[in-house]
Protein backbone atom coordinates (compact mmCIF):
# COMPACT_ATOMS: atom_id res chain seq x y z
CA UNK A 1 0.00 0.00 0.00
CA UNK A 2 1.02 3.55 -0.64
CA UNK A 3 1.48 6.62 1.84
CA UNK A 4 -1.39 9.29 1.74
CA UNK A 5 0.28 11.60 -1.30
CA UNK A 6 1.50 14.96 0.25
CA UNK A 7 -0.91 18.14 -0.50
CA UNK A 8 0.78 21.66 -1.21
CA UNK A 9 -0.24 24.10 1.61
CA UNK A 10 -3.29 25.69 -0.45
CA UNK A 11 -3.22 23.94 -3.67
CA UNK A 12 -7.06 23.26 -4.89
CA UNK A 13 -8.14 19.26 -3.64
CA UNK A 14 -7.43 17.29 -6.53
CA UNK A 15 -7.94 13.25 -5.97
CA UNK A 16 -7.78 10.85 -8.55
CA UNK A 17 -11.34 9.21 -7.61
CA UNK A 18 -12.68 12.44 -8.50
CA UNK A 19 -11.40 12.19 -12.44
CA UNK A 20 -15.59 11.84 -13.36
CA UNK A 21 -18.06 14.93 -12.39
CA UNK A 22 -17.11 16.89 -9.40
CA UNK A 23 -17.70 15.56 -6.34
CA UNK A 24 -15.95 17.93 -3.84
CA UNK A 25 -16.48 22.05 -4.06
CA UNK A 26 -14.44 23.85 -6.57
CA UNK A 27 -13.14 26.35 -3.87
CA UNK A 28 -12.25 23.17 -1.16
CA UNK A 29 -8.59 23.68 -0.65
CA UNK A 30 -5.84 22.13 1.38
CA UNK A 31 -3.97 23.44 4.45
CA UNK A 32 -1.16 22.68 6.84
CA UNK A 33 -2.13 19.77 8.68
CA UNK A 34 -4.27 17.58 7.03
CA UNK A 35 -7.11 20.05 6.99
CA UNK A 36 -9.14 21.35 4.25
CA UNK A 37 -10.51 24.40 3.49
CA UNK A 38 -14.45 25.48 2.17
CA UNK A 39 -14.72 28.71 1.13
CA UNK A 40 -12.30 29.73 3.24
CA UNK A 41 -13.35 28.08 6.36
CA UNK A 42 -11.40 25.30 8.05
CA UNK A 43 -13.13 22.31 7.96
CA UNK A 44 -11.55 21.02 11.56
CA UNK A 45 -12.99 24.52 12.92
CA UNK A 46 -16.22 23.45 12.07
CA UNK A 47 -16.29 20.13 13.63
CA UNK A 48 -14.74 21.76 16.78
CA UNK A 49 -17.31 24.72 16.90
CA UNK A 50 -20.50 22.58 15.89
CA UNK A 51 -19.47 19.47 16.94
CA UNK A 52 -19.90 16.17 14.85
CA UNK A 53 -21.64 14.98 13.07
CA UNK A 54 -22.79 18.03 11.00
CA UNK A 55 -23.20 18.61 7.48
CA UNK A 56 -21.27 21.69 6.17
CA UNK A 57 -22.85 23.34 2.46
CA UNK A 58 -20.50 25.57 0.02
CA UNK A 59 -23.44 28.70 -0.46
CA UNK A 60 -21.34 30.14 -3.73
CA UNK A 61 -21.24 26.55 -5.24
CA UNK A 62 -25.26 26.13 -4.57
CA UNK A 63 -25.80 29.36 -6.52
CA UNK A 64 -23.04 29.02 -9.11
CA UNK A 65 -24.78 25.65 -10.00
CA UNK A 66 -27.93 27.43 -10.07
CA UNK A 67 -26.32 30.40 -12.41
CA UNK A 68 -25.41 27.41 -14.73
CA UNK A 69 -28.09 25.64 -15.84
CA UNK A 70 -30.13 29.27 -16.39
CA UNK A 71 -27.00 30.04 -18.28
CA UNK A 72 -26.79 27.22 -20.31
CA UNK A 73 -30.65 27.33 -20.89
CA UNK A 74 -31.67 31.01 -21.00
CA UNK A 75 -34.69 30.19 -22.81
CA UNK A 76 -36.05 27.59 -20.38
CA UNK A 77 -37.74 27.64 -16.76
CA UNK A 78 -35.00 25.86 -14.41
CA UNK A 79 -36.88 24.23 -11.46
CA UNK A 80 -35.29 23.20 -7.97
CA UNK A 81 -36.21 19.77 -6.92
CA UNK A 82 -36.56 20.54 -3.49
CA UNK A 83 -36.68 16.57 -2.56
CA UNK A 84 -32.46 17.35 -2.37
CA UNK A 85 -32.51 19.68 0.46
CA UNK A 86 -34.30 21.89 1.73
CA UNK A 87 -34.31 24.59 4.23
CA UNK A 88 -35.19 28.09 4.41
CA UNK A 89 -32.15 29.12 3.11
CA UNK A 90 -32.11 27.16 0.37
CA UNK A 91 -35.57 28.26 -0.70
CA UNK A 92 -34.09 31.91 -0.55
CA UNK A 93 -30.79 30.64 -2.83
CA UNK A 94 -33.25 29.72 -5.15
CA UNK A 95 -35.40 32.73 -5.14
CA UNK A 96 -32.26 34.76 -5.76
CA UNK A 97 -30.95 33.10 -8.67
CA UNK A 98 -34.13 33.18 -10.18
CA UNK A 99 -35.41 29.59 -10.66
CA UNK A 100 -38.20 27.51 -9.17
CA UNK A 101 -39.39 25.02 -6.85
CA UNK A 102 -40.72 21.76 -7.21
CA UNK A 103 -41.69 20.56 -3.45
CA UNK A 104 -43.78 16.99 -2.82
CA UNK A 105 -45.21 18.19 0.02
CA UNK A 106 -47.86 20.49 2.13
CA UNK A 107 -44.66 21.25 4.56
CA UNK A 108 -42.34 22.07 2.31
CA UNK A 109 -45.17 24.24 0.26
CA UNK A 110 -45.24 26.18 3.39
CA UNK A 111 -41.73 26.40 4.25
CA UNK A 112 -41.51 28.33 0.91
CA UNK A 113 -44.46 30.38 0.96
CA UNK A 114 -43.04 31.74 4.75
CA UNK A 115 -40.00 33.17 2.98
CA UNK A 116 -42.32 35.05 -0.07
CA UNK A 117 -41.44 32.73 -2.51
CA UNK A 118 -43.64 32.88 -5.30
CA UNK A 119 -46.29 30.73 -5.62
CA UNK A 120 -46.27 30.67 -8.76
CA UNK A 121 -42.94 29.56 -9.50
CA UNK A 122 -43.59 26.63 -7.41
CA UNK A 123 -44.76 23.00 -8.72
CA UNK A 124 -45.94 20.57 -6.71
CA UNK A 125 -45.78 16.75 -7.58
CA UNK A 126 -45.72 13.19 -5.70
CA UNK A 127 -46.91 10.01 -6.35
CA UNK A 128 -48.91 10.11 -3.40
CA UNK A 129 -50.32 13.55 -2.74
CA UNK A 130 -52.33 13.20 0.08
CA UNK A 131 -55.48 16.08 0.42
CA UNK A 132 -53.94 18.62 2.34
CA UNK A 133 -50.88 18.92 0.31
CA UNK A 134 -53.56 19.79 -2.44
CA UNK A 135 -55.37 21.62 -0.54
CA UNK A 136 -52.64 23.55 0.36
CA UNK A 137 -51.21 23.82 -2.95
CA UNK A 138 -54.83 25.13 -4.44
CA UNK A 139 -54.70 27.26 -0.96
CA UNK A 140 -51.48 29.23 -1.86
CA UNK A 141 -52.10 29.39 -5.27
CA UNK A 142 -49.24 27.20 -7.13
CA UNK A 143 -47.85 27.45 -10.71
CA UNK A 144 -48.60 23.63 -11.63
CA UNK A 145 -49.42 20.60 -10.43
CA UNK A 146 -48.17 17.25 -11.53
CA UNK A 147 -50.88 14.54 -12.45
CA UNK A 148 -48.95 11.08 -11.51
CA UNK A 149 -51.59 8.61 -11.70
CA UNK A 150 -54.65 8.93 -13.52
CA UNK A 151 -56.77 8.60 -10.40
CA UNK A 152 -55.68 11.96 -9.65
CA UNK A 153 -57.12 13.49 -12.31
CA UNK A 154 -61.12 13.91 -10.92
CA UNK A 155 -60.00 14.18 -7.50
CA UNK A 156 -58.09 17.05 -8.34
CA UNK A 157 -60.58 18.99 -10.23
CA UNK A 158 -62.82 18.14 -7.90
CA UNK A 159 -61.13 20.67 -5.13
CA UNK A 160 -60.17 23.37 -7.65
CA UNK A 161 -61.90 26.39 -5.70
CA UNK A 162 -62.23 28.68 -9.08
CA UNK A 163 -63.13 30.50 -10.83
CA UNK A 164 -59.69 30.29 -12.41
CA UNK A 165 -58.53 26.66 -13.82
CA UNK A 166 -55.72 24.77 -11.72
CA UNK A 167 -52.77 24.20 -14.14
CA UNK A 168 -51.41 21.03 -14.70
CA UNK A 169 -48.85 18.52 -15.81
CA UNK A 170 -49.10 14.78 -16.76
CA UNK A 171 -46.47 13.27 -15.96
CA UNK A 172 -45.19 10.05 -18.20
CA UNK A 173 -42.99 7.26 -18.56
CA UNK A 174 -41.54 7.89 -22.21
CA UNK A 175 -39.78 4.15 -22.10
CA UNK A 176 -37.94 1.31 -20.74
CA UNK A 177 -35.63 2.89 -17.82
CA UNK A 178 -35.13 4.20 -14.37
CA UNK A 179 -38.34 5.97 -14.48
CA UNK A 180 -40.24 4.79 -11.88
CA UNK A 181 -43.32 3.04 -11.49
CA UNK A 182 -45.81 6.04 -11.05
CA UNK A 183 -46.88 7.89 -14.54
CA UNK A 184 -48.74 7.03 -17.37
CA UNK A 185 -46.78 5.51 -20.26
CA UNK A 186 -46.60 7.06 -23.47
CA UNK A 187 -47.26 3.48 -24.85
CA UNK A 188 -50.47 2.03 -25.99
CA UNK A 189 -53.04 5.11 -25.73
CA UNK A 190 -52.68 5.49 -22.15
CA UNK A 191 -51.19 8.85 -22.15
CA UNK A 192 -53.61 10.01 -24.59
CA UNK A 193 -56.49 8.87 -22.81
CA UNK A 194 -55.28 10.52 -19.85
CA UNK A 195 -54.84 14.18 -21.44
CA UNK A 196 -58.51 13.65 -23.36
CA UNK A 197 -59.65 13.25 -19.45
CA UNK A 198 -57.59 16.17 -18.26
CA UNK A 199 -59.09 18.73 -21.27
CA UNK A 200 -62.19 17.32 -20.55
CA UNK A 201 -62.38 19.29 -16.93
CA UNK A 202 -62.69 22.84 -16.82
CA UNK A 203 -61.24 23.03 -13.17
CA UNK A 204 -57.94 21.66 -14.96
CA UNK A 205 -55.94 23.66 -17.52
CA UNK A 206 -53.03 21.20 -19.13
CA UNK A 207 -50.31 22.51 -20.02
CA UNK A 208 -47.51 20.16 -21.00
CA UNK A 209 -45.83 16.74 -20.05
CA UNK A 210 -43.59 15.85 -17.16
CA UNK A 211 -40.82 12.56 -17.16
CA UNK A 212 -38.30 11.89 -15.25
CA UNK A 213 -36.24 9.93 -17.56
CA UNK A 214 -32.59 10.42 -15.68
CA UNK A 215 -33.16 8.75 -12.67
CA UNK A 216 -30.43 6.82 -10.62
CA UNK A 217 -27.28 6.10 -12.93
CA UNK A 218 -28.95 7.96 -16.01
CA UNK A 219 -28.73 11.20 -14.69
CA UNK A 220 -25.00 11.01 -15.57
CA UNK A 221 -25.31 10.98 -19.85
CA UNK A 222 -27.59 12.91 -21.59
CA UNK A 223 -28.91 10.58 -23.56
CA UNK A 224 -31.88 9.58 -21.31
CA UNK A 225 -33.18 13.07 -21.54
CA UNK A 226 -32.36 13.09 -25.21
CA UNK A 227 -34.20 9.49 -25.99
CA UNK A 228 -37.36 11.24 -23.61
CA UNK A 229 -37.56 14.57 -25.62
CA UNK A 230 -37.58 12.64 -28.85
CA UNK A 231 -40.89 10.16 -27.81
CA UNK A 232 -42.46 13.02 -25.67
CA UNK A 233 -42.53 15.23 -28.75
CA UNK A 234 -44.15 12.29 -30.59
CA UNK A 235 -46.92 12.05 -27.88
CA UNK A 236 -47.23 15.50 -27.59
CA UNK A 237 -48.26 14.76 -31.59
CA UNK A 238 -50.78 12.23 -31.16
CA UNK A 239 -51.96 14.51 -28.08
CA UNK A 240 -52.31 17.35 -30.72
CA UNK A 241 -54.13 14.85 -32.99
CA UNK A 242 -56.65 13.01 -30.93
CA UNK A 243 -57.64 16.33 -28.87
CA UNK A 244 -56.70 19.23 -31.76
CA UNK A 245 -54.38 20.57 -28.61
CA UNK A 246 -50.81 21.30 -29.23
CA UNK A 247 -49.28 21.16 -25.66
CA UNK A 248 -46.64 24.09 -24.69
CA UNK A 249 -44.40 22.44 -22.02
CA UNK A 250 -42.38 19.84 -21.54
CA UNK A 251 -40.79 19.09 -18.02
CA UNK A 252 -37.63 16.90 -17.49
CA UNK A 253 -36.75 15.79 -14.55
CA UNK A 254 -35.24 13.12 -12.14
CA UNK A 255 -31.56 14.61 -11.46
CA UNK A 256 -29.04 15.15 -13.63
CA UNK A 257 -25.31 14.46 -13.27
CA UNK A 258 -23.23 16.86 -10.71
CA UNK A 259 -21.40 18.90 -13.76
CA UNK A 260 -20.34 22.05 -12.93
CA UNK A 261 -20.96 22.84 -16.58
CA UNK A 262 -24.01 22.31 -17.99
CA UNK A 263 -23.84 22.97 -22.05
CA UNK A 264 -23.47 19.55 -22.62
CA UNK A 265 -27.67 18.31 -21.46
CA UNK A 266 -28.84 21.56 -23.12
CA UNK A 267 -27.24 21.31 -26.68
CA UNK A 268 -27.98 17.82 -26.54
CA UNK A 269 -31.73 17.97 -25.59
CA UNK A 270 -32.40 21.73 -27.41
CA UNK A 271 -31.25 19.62 -30.42
CA UNK A 272 -33.46 16.76 -30.08
CA UNK A 273 -36.40 18.81 -29.60
CA UNK A 274 -36.14 21.25 -32.68
CA UNK A 275 -35.64 18.27 -34.38
CA UNK A 276 -38.35 16.51 -33.53
CA UNK A 277 -40.57 19.12 -33.56
CA UNK A 278 -39.47 19.70 -37.13
CA UNK A 279 -40.38 15.91 -38.15
CA UNK A 280 -43.85 16.02 -36.53
CA UNK A 281 -44.92 19.74 -37.82
CA UNK A 282 -45.54 20.71 -34.28
CA UNK A 283 -44.28 24.38 -32.33
CA UNK A 284 -41.20 23.87 -29.69
CA UNK A 285 -42.58 23.89 -26.85
CA UNK A 286 -40.61 25.39 -23.68
CA UNK A 287 -38.37 22.72 -22.06
CA UNK A 288 -38.40 23.12 -17.92
CA UNK A 289 -35.76 21.03 -16.03
CA UNK A 290 -35.35 20.03 -12.75
CA UNK A 291 -32.34 19.46 -11.41
CA UNK A 292 -31.44 18.87 -7.52
CA UNK A 293 -28.75 17.02 -6.46
CA UNK A 294 -26.76 18.21 -9.28
CA UNK A 295 -26.74 21.25 -7.42
CA UNK A 296 -26.40 20.37 -3.65
CA UNK A 297 -25.10 17.36 -3.70
CA UNK A 298 -21.23 18.39 -4.51
CA UNK A 299 -21.57 21.37 -2.76
CA UNK A 300 -21.93 19.25 0.89
CA UNK A 301 -19.39 18.19 2.67
CA UNK A 302 -20.28 15.60 5.84
CA UNK A 303 -18.14 16.04 8.74
CA UNK A 304 -18.26 12.63 11.81
CA UNK A 305 -15.71 11.53 14.65
CA UNK A 306 -14.68 8.00 14.46
CA UNK A 307 -15.81 5.85 16.87
CA UNK A 308 -14.52 2.32 17.05
CA UNK A 309 -12.40 0.45 14.41
CA UNK A 310 -13.55 -3.19 13.52
CA UNK A 311 -12.56 -5.79 11.01
CA UNK A 312 -14.91 -8.59 9.56
CA UNK A 313 -14.04 -12.12 9.77
CA UNK A 314 -12.98 -11.68 5.81
CA UNK A 315 -10.15 -8.83 6.66
CA UNK A 316 -12.55 -5.87 5.58
CA UNK A 317 -11.85 -2.90 8.19
CA UNK A 318 -14.95 -1.27 9.50
CA UNK A 319 -14.72 2.13 10.82
CA UNK A 320 -17.61 3.14 13.12
CA UNK A 321 -18.64 6.86 13.14
CA UNK A 322 -21.00 8.96 15.13
CA UNK A 323 -23.68 9.26 12.62
CA UNK A 324 -25.65 7.21 10.58
CA UNK A 325 -26.83 7.11 7.00
CA UNK A 326 -29.85 9.47 5.86
CA UNK A 327 -32.21 8.97 3.41
CA UNK A 328 -30.10 11.10 0.79
CA UNK A 329 -28.25 9.63 -2.57
CA UNK A 330 -26.55 6.63 -1.28
CA UNK A 331 -23.09 6.19 0.19
CA UNK A 332 -20.62 8.61 -0.27
CA UNK A 333 -18.09 8.58 -3.56
CA UNK A 334 -15.11 8.78 -1.37
CA UNK A 335 -13.53 9.80 2.43
CA UNK A 336 -10.96 11.79 3.46
CA UNK A 337 -9.24 12.04 6.74
CA UNK A 338 -8.27 15.69 7.89
CA UNK A 339 -6.59 17.16 10.74
CA UNK A 340 -4.07 15.18 11.25
CA UNK A 341 -1.50 13.61 8.48
CA UNK A 342 -0.37 10.19 8.22
CA UNK A 343 2.67 8.47 6.53
CA UNK A 344 0.86 5.06 7.11
CA UNK A 345 -0.14 2.94 4.58
CA UNK A 346 -3.61 3.15 2.67
CA UNK A 347 -6.08 0.36 3.32
CA UNK A 348 -9.29 -0.19 1.86
CA UNK A 349 -11.90 0.25 4.36
CA UNK A 350 -16.03 0.27 4.97
CA UNK A 351 -17.27 3.57 7.09
CA UNK A 352 -20.78 2.71 8.52
CA UNK A 353 -22.64 4.67 10.83
CA UNK A 354 -23.81 4.23 14.72
CA UNK A 355 -26.29 1.27 13.98
CA UNK A 356 -23.53 -0.76 11.86
CA UNK A 357 -26.24 -2.95 9.87
CA UNK A 358 -26.16 -3.15 6.34
CA UNK A 359 -27.78 -0.59 5.62
CA UNK A 360 -25.85 2.10 7.27
CA UNK A 361 -23.11 2.16 5.45
CA UNK A 362 -22.00 5.87 4.68
CA UNK A 363 -18.84 4.88 2.44
CA UNK A 364 -17.76 1.76 0.62
CA UNK A 365 -14.35 0.70 -0.58
CA UNK A 366 -12.48 4.21 0.05
CA UNK A 367 -9.21 4.45 0.78
CA UNK A 368 -8.23 5.36 4.30
CA UNK A 369 -4.61 5.42 6.25
CA UNK A 370 -4.23 1.87 8.01
CA UNK A 371 -3.76 3.84 11.90
CA UNK A 372 -6.70 5.38 11.30
CA UNK A 373 -8.13 6.14 15.03
CA UNK A 374 -10.94 6.86 17.44
CA UNK A 375 -11.40 10.41 17.38
CA UNK A 376 -9.82 10.89 14.29
CA UNK A 377 -12.11 13.43 12.03
CA UNK A 378 -14.00 12.12 8.34
CA UNK A 379 -14.76 14.39 5.58
CA UNK A 380 -17.19 12.66 3.04
CA UNK A 381 -17.63 15.10 -0.16
CA UNK A 382 -21.07 14.91 -1.86
CA UNK A 383 -22.77 14.80 0.45
CA UNK A 384 -25.16 18.17 0.22
CA UNK A 385 -28.25 16.36 -1.27
CA UNK A 386 -29.80 15.07 2.01
CA UNK A 387 -32.44 15.51 3.66
CA UNK A 388 -31.16 16.71 7.69
CA UNK A 389 -30.46 13.36 8.66
CA UNK A 390 -31.09 10.78 11.75
CA UNK A 391 -28.99 8.49 12.80
CA UNK A 392 -30.57 4.88 11.78
CA UNK A 393 -31.11 2.45 14.33
CA UNK A 394 -30.70 5.49 16.73
CA UNK A 395 -34.27 6.81 17.00
CA UNK A 396 -33.12 8.62 20.16
CA UNK A 397 -30.22 10.39 18.60
CA UNK A 398 -30.71 13.73 17.91
CA UNK A 399 -30.43 15.35 13.88
CA UNK A 400 -27.08 16.75 13.37
CA UNK A 401 -27.17 20.79 11.88
CA UNK A 402 -26.37 21.83 8.51
CA UNK A 403 -23.72 24.53 8.11
CA UNK A 404 -23.40 26.91 5.22
CA UNK A 405 -19.86 28.75 4.44
CA UNK A 406 -19.20 31.37 1.88
CA UNK A 407 -16.42 34.44 1.84
CA UNK A 408 -14.37 32.98 4.96
CA UNK A 409 -17.62 32.97 7.15
CA UNK A 410 -19.76 30.18 8.42
CA UNK A 411 -23.36 30.34 9.72
CA UNK A 412 -25.81 27.86 10.86
CA UNK A 413 -28.75 26.99 8.67
CA UNK A 414 -30.31 24.03 10.68
CA UNK A 415 -29.28 23.70 13.87
CA UNK A 416 -28.92 20.23 16.36
CA UNK A 417 -31.67 18.74 17.38
CA UNK A 418 -31.80 18.40 21.07
CA UNK A 419 -32.94 16.01 23.59
CA UNK A 420 -35.35 18.92 24.71
CA UNK A 421 -36.69 18.81 21.02
CA UNK A 422 -37.06 14.95 21.12
CA UNK A 423 -39.12 14.85 24.32
CA UNK A 424 -41.74 17.64 23.51
CA UNK A 425 -42.29 15.30 20.52
CA UNK A 426 -42.62 12.34 22.96
CA UNK A 427 -46.01 13.05 24.71
CA UNK A 428 -46.17 9.54 26.81
CA UNK A 429 -49.23 9.17 28.13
Amino acid sequence: MTAVPAIPVSAPVSFPEFAGPPVWPASAVARPGGDIALAGVPLTGLAERYGTPVRVLDEEEVRGRARAWRRALPDAEVVYAAEAFLCRAVVDWMADEGLGLAVRSAEELELAASRGFPADRMVLHGAAKSPRDLRTALRLGVGRIVIDSPCEIARMASQVPGPEPQQVLIRVRPGAGAEGEFGVSAAGGEAEDAAARVLGQPGLHLVGLHCEPGSGAASLSPEPYARAVHRLVALLARIRERSGVALPELVLGGGFGATRAPGAYARRIQGELLRACAESDLPVPRITVEPGRSLVAPAGVALHRVLAIGRTPGGRTLVAVDGGRDDGPGPAPSVRMIGRVSSAPMRTATVVGRAGGPGDVLADGVELPEDVRPGDLLALPGSGACRVPAAPGCPAAGRPPVVAVRDGRARLLVRRETYEDLRARDIGL
